[in-house]
């Protein structure tokens, strides 16, 4: 018998995720988590960790939705989405790609500046 299967939309899962987190500007944020993973596959060195698939924007996700959960309105939703992202991709990326990376986010989150 014939099966059908379709590629998920991550943008959409990114997006509704968020919304359960408390994100009320999940679309934007949601679109760009996906877009930063997109630009990571294609620009970063090839590794076997590294990984760009479902499970890497799960990571993405549930570090938004703990960053949102401690910090909640002390900073913008963006500020919190930006910090998550980098708190569970920098740890694992080689040195070499750590500027492309950082430039990668940079692009997505323009003028966006980190709390210390």
């Amino acid at each position: 018998r014939p099966c059908a299967m379709m590629v998920p939309n991550y943008a959409l899962i990114a997006e509704i995720r968020l919304y359960s987190f408390g994100y009320s500007d999940a679309k934007v944020i949601g679109t760009k988590a996906t877009m930063a993973l997109k630009l990571s596959s294609e620009q970063l060195s090839p590794q076997r960790h590294y990984d760009f698939g479902m499970r890497g924007l799960n990571a993405l996700l549930v570090a938004g939705g703990n960053g949102k959960r401690s910090m909640g309105d002390m900073y913008p939703e963006d500020v919190i989405a930006l910090r998550s992202f980098m708190d569970v991709n920098l740890p694992k990326f080689t040195s070499a790609d750590l500027p492309l990376f950082q430039g990668i986010m940079g692009d997505l989150f323009p003028g966006v500046e980190l709390p210390p």
